[in-house]
């Protein structure tokens, strides 16, 4: 909703069980444009996501009744919002399994609050990750896919397909250049936004969905070089 100001006011949900987390987080991200609804277990959070226009979620994974996996899991498939886990659990395979359940993103405590308040705001620079203002549609056509960047969504022999902030930039930057092999640090620092400082196989989870969604034959891995799209 707008403020007086004319401003349209952010919905950010913070569920963690640790209060003192929480509360470390609203004080870094809280401003006169951005409304935080903080919640202690998964199931408030889930209740809250259903009663309120939530703009993004940082999620906790140990949390009681609902873990952070199975909401984020809830979240991708009743809500299009950006999700950012950030979890004690640090190990390679719980962060490929927090960004091959939707998660955009994957941050480990101990966290530098204000790492968190800039990426937060880089997600909502992004315009719902396409970069692009609202009134223009930006659409690139590559064999029998055309990817409309206003929408957020990709036709594919007239069938939409939806894909996460994350996703979107990847197909973005594959569909501006077909047939142009991608080195995995290009792959990263245009999905993520940041430099290549990930183990492959964030980068290859993301691959292995954009294959699963658009065909595996369109995404050819070019061994030892990267990645590039089929013309």
């Amino acid at each position: 909703m707008d403020n007086e100001g004319g401003i349209v006011m952010k919905n950010i949900l913070i569920a963690d069980d640790e209060k003192d987390i929480v509360k470390l987080l609203r004080l870094y991200l809280e401003k006169d444009d951005i409304k935080i609804f903080d919640a202690y277990n998964g199931e408030m959070a889930y209740q809250i996501l259903k009663n309120n226009a939530i703009d993004l979620a940082l999620l906790d994974i140990m949390m009681p009744k609902i873990n952070g996996f199975e909401l984020t899991k809830r979240i991708r498939k009743e809500w299009d919002i950006p999700v950012m886990i950030i979890s004690a659990k640090v190990e390679l395979n719980d962060k490929i399994l927090g960004l091959d359940l939707g998660a955009d993103d994957y941050i480990t405590k101990p966290f530098d609050p204000l790492e968190v308040a800039a990426r937060v705001r880089a997600r909502f620079r992004e315009n719902n990750g396409t970069g692009i203002s609202g009134s223009e549609d930006i659409k690139l056509t590559v064999r029998e896919m055309t990817l409309s960047l206003a929408e957020c969504m990709l036709y594919k022999n007239n069938q939409a397909i939806s894909f996460t902030a994350v996703e979107l930039k990847l197909m973005r930057l594959l569909m501006e250049n077909p047939g142009r092999v991608f080195t995995k640090e290009q792959i990263y620092e245009a999905g993520w936004d940041e430099a290549y400082a990930v183990d492959d196989n964030t980068i290859r989870v993301a691959i292995s969905k954009l294959r699963d969604k658009i065909g595996a034959d369109n995404i050819r891995t070019i061994r030892g070089l990267g990645y590039r799209l089929e013309k």
